[in-house]
């Protein structure tokens, strides 16, 4: 098979990573890549948002399958202009990724279906949001409704920073179209939990649990970023937990979006949180995570193909979906005044130590090759995921081989599955 991704970072690196495994690829592109992700696929320079183009080059190399991998063009709806050309393609449409593409939509849908999150109010005036927050109990979360590269979350501790956090987002518009609705949430407490499932409209299959870090500091310190690191399994991830999730929330999603006419086929990607009163729903994503991506995939026994094929053909009952009876850490590697300022441009070293291996891998983030190597091309830069018998040892393991790779200004989280320790 003609493989196509659509994507150019870690998440895209992992997916491509797994589909070079599968016995069926025979081919694999990638719009637009990136200098990682070329060493296993032909990059093209496509834009993710380009429908127009990465429709025609499909149909001119009788692309097999396309994955969209980004949430921009599923909540765009490449996959309809895909599938409209006659072709095949992995993700859902655009009436059901709007599960991401507006947060007031999946606040709604849960309220509707009785799906477990917190309790929220939706604003489409500055004016009524402040007027709200005079009566609200602190600490408080605003989000923006739209997308926003995973950074459109405030939380905020009194009522001077929530208003600020308004102006922010719906008179500033720091996340553009993103915040002209906003979402005033419950502000809930526990332990965070990342599930990614893949979905074929009917039937659910919840892959191995994951921990996301967002912070950009040690000790969940300073601004969201797109995520600084991850783990898995989450021990906090219990079989009670799984059990609840599977009954109340996972199965009940896609039951919800089935009986609201949205059919989705593909990835949800369930964000928990694990309080006092049980699971909760934070999000929903319609793609894989990135980082979590970068963990889960080089666990899986799966032929990933096989089980996206599965998915848009609606027969994933029939798929046994296996994970290997051990753990990944992910140390993300970022340039220095990431998420705010950074610069690029710097020559990667140590690359070469991850050739050959098969419990150490490096995702390319932002990289770009150069005529003086690869060189660094964005915040994130790279994930360096390892393997291990437990969550201790792949934490080592990963905190080692992140000791391999050096460029000027690289800067990197030190407590990233620290939780394990106290699990």
């Amino acid at each position: 098979m003609k493989i196509l991704i659509v994507g150019g970072g870690g998440r895209e690196h992992a997916i491509a990573a797994s589909v070079a495994r599968s016995q069926k690829a025979d081919k694999i592109y990638c719009a637009p890549g990136n200098a990682g992700i070329a060493q296993i696929a032909e990059c093209v320079p496509i834009g993710p948002m380009e429908f127009d183009k990465i429709v025609s080059f499909a149909r001119e190399k009788e692309i097999d399958l396309t994955i969209v991998a980004m949430d921009d063009p599923l909540v765009g709806g490449l996959v309809d202009e895909l599938e409209a050309a006659g072709l095949r393609a992995f993700g859902p449409r655009k009436n059901a990724a709007v599960l991401e593409g507006s947060k007031a939509f999946s606040k709604e849908l849960m309220k509707k279906y009785h799906i477990p999150t917190a309790d929220y109010a939706t604003f489409d005036s500055a004016e009524e949001a402040l007027a709200y927050l005079e009566s609200a109990d602190f600490p408080i979360v605003l989000k923006a409704d739209g997308l926003a590269l995973g950074k459109g979350v405030l939380i905020c501790q009194n009522l001077q920073e929530a208003k600020e956090g308004v102006r922010t987002i719906m008179l500033d518009k720091q996340f553009g179209n993103a915040g002209n609705r906003l979402v005033i949430e419950e502000f809930l407490t526990g332990r965070e939990v990342s599930v990614l499932s893949f979905v074929d409209g009917k039937t659910i299959r919840p892959m191995t649990s994951a921990q996301d870090h967002k912070r950009a500091g040690d000790g969940d310190t300073g601004l969201n970023t797109g995520g600084m690191g991850t783990f898995s399994p989450s021990p906090f991830y219990t079989k009670e937990v799984d059990e609840f999730c599977k009954k109340h929330i996972y199965q009940a999603t896609v039951d919800a979006m089935a009986a609201e006419n949205r059919e989705f086929k593909g990835i949800i990607f369930f964000g928990l949180m694990l309080t006092e009163k049980g699971p909760r729903v934070l999000e929903y994503n319609v793609r894989f995570g990135d980082p979590e991506a970068q963990v889960v995939l080089p666990r899986m026994k799966n032929d990933i193909i096989e089980v996206m094929e599965a998915c848009m053909d609606g027969r994933l009952d029939t798929i046994d979906l296996q994970f290997e009876d051990n753990a990944a850490v992910c140390v993300v590697l970022a340039s220095e005044g990431y998420p705010v300022k950074y610069e690029k441009g710097y020559v990667i070293k140590g690359l070469e130590k991850f050739e050959g291996q098969d419990s150490y891998f490096c995702f390319h983030a932002g990289t770009k090759q150069t005529s003086e190597g690869i060189v660094t091309n964005g915040g994130r830069v790279l994930g360096v995921t390892a393997k291990g018998k437990d969550l201790k040892e792949a934490r080592k393991n990963a905190y080692t081989a992140a000791g391999w790779v050096f460029f000027d200004h690289k800067y990197m989280r030190h407590d990233i599955g620290k939780a394990i320790d106290e699990a």
